[in-house]
């Protein structure tokens, strides 16, 4: 019994060392349920890759826990430039007005609170959209600089929308009371790629005026709360770098959000019908 306690305290402890990404991007039909083929973040590496392991995605600034985010700091990661993708992990194709999802895992980050004490709570994801990216992007040039009206920094994006990391529903299987619960309310079929967990996800509308390629950044702004140890708190920032390819001139159309969907598709019915 020891024995296994030990192994769990171990997955567990592993779990909350994990960090999130967006995992993969769907699009929405007017219905609120996901279509079509997935896309993803640029750069791509397989978790069925047998020399997978976390860092190949996760872009965590500051890069040295001595320092504070520097003013050359690159909002993507350097394998995440401007349409670094692959023909098993394309970029996702989508069209003016679009309803899409960016989904990620929560990694203990949300059902299992207690592992990080240091923390508020779960923090907060930007999205980011422009027309004209560059890989020499930086997060002090963009994040919480660009505005929602397009006038912020350098005008050269807006910031699309800001979530909750946590989206009020998603879990990881573990013993966590958080996750029992929602595991009973929220309870669905095991299905690919979520397997029996059910993924987080920002969903956002594309602006109406978007052409050819439109390219997001996903910030998850992950700050250590103050205290006696670290008065002014510490920041933890995570990002992801996605283009869309935007695939038709055709807008779409008026979301009429159906209630009562299979979860492994449903979109977010509070975060979808306030984008119309």
């Amino acid at each position: 019994m020891a024995r296994k306690q030990a192994i769990l305290l171990l997955c567990i402890a592993a779990l909350s060392m994990s960090h999130s990404w967006v995992e993969r991007l769907m699009v929405f039909h007017t219905d609120g349920a996901m279509v079509g083929a997935p896309g993803y973040a640029r750069g791509t590496v397989s978790r069925l890759d047998p020399s997978f392991n976390d860092f190949q995605m996760q872009h965590l600034l500051p890069q040295s826990s001595e320092s504070g985010i520097t003013p050359t700091d690159r909002i993507c990661k350097a394998t995440q430039t401007i349409g670094n993708y692959t023909a098993e992990f394309p970029s996702l194709q989508a069209w003016p007005g679009a309803f899409i999802a960016l989904q990620y895992q929560e990694n203990g980050h949300v059902t299992l609170p207690q592992l990080t004490p240091q923390k508020k709570d779960s923090g907060t994801v930007y999205i980011y959209g422009t027309s004209s990216p560059s890989d020499e992007d930086t997060l002090a040039s963009i994040h919480r600089v660009w505005n929602e009206h397009g006038t912020g920094g350098d005008g050269r994006g807006r910031l699309l929308v800001s979530r909750r990391f946590d989206d009020g529903q998603r879990y990881q299987i573990n013993e966590g009371p958080i996750s029992k619960e929602r595991q009973n309310r929220y309870h669905k079929v095991a299905m690919d790629p979520q397997g029996a967990d059910l993924w987080c996800q920002n969903d956002l509308r594309l602006p109406l005026d978007v052409r050819r390629r439109y390219s997001l950044y996903w910030v998850w702004d992950w700050p250590t709360a103050p205290s006696d140890a670290l008065p002014e708190g510490k920041a933890e920032i995570y990002t992801s770098c996605v283009d869309v390819d935007i695939v038709s001139d055709i807008e779409q159309g008026k979301m009429s959000f159906v209630d009562g969907q299979d979860l492994n598709l449903a979109g977010i019915k509070e975060q979808l019908v306030d984008k119309e």
